[in-house]
């Protein structure tokens, strides 16, 4: 599975990249999560927010912000 930092225009950590691997969840399914989700909410920490998308058979949750440039990161998946 080959993961990329800037897929779709957006930014992706490196742990975002490790628990998609880890995980078995595609990167296309992670950002369709972020831009079109089921649902959204605040997180936790600062400034997060947290995305799902239900598909088939698997529930995706995405945890996002803005960093100070305005651009969208990508945290966490699972």
């Amino acid at each position: 599975m080959s993961l990329d930092r800037n897929f779709g225009g957006i930014i992706w950590t490196n742990h975002a990249l490790r628990r998609m691997q880890e995980r078995g969840i595609k990167q296309g399914d992670a950002w369709v999560t972020w831009r079109r989700p089921d649902q959204s909410r605040y997180g936790k920490a600062k400034g997060t927010w947290v995305y799902y998308r239900i598909f088939v058979n698997q529930r995706i949750e995405v945890v996002a912000k803005k960093n100070e440039k305005k651009e969208w990161v990508i945290l966490s998946v699972w």
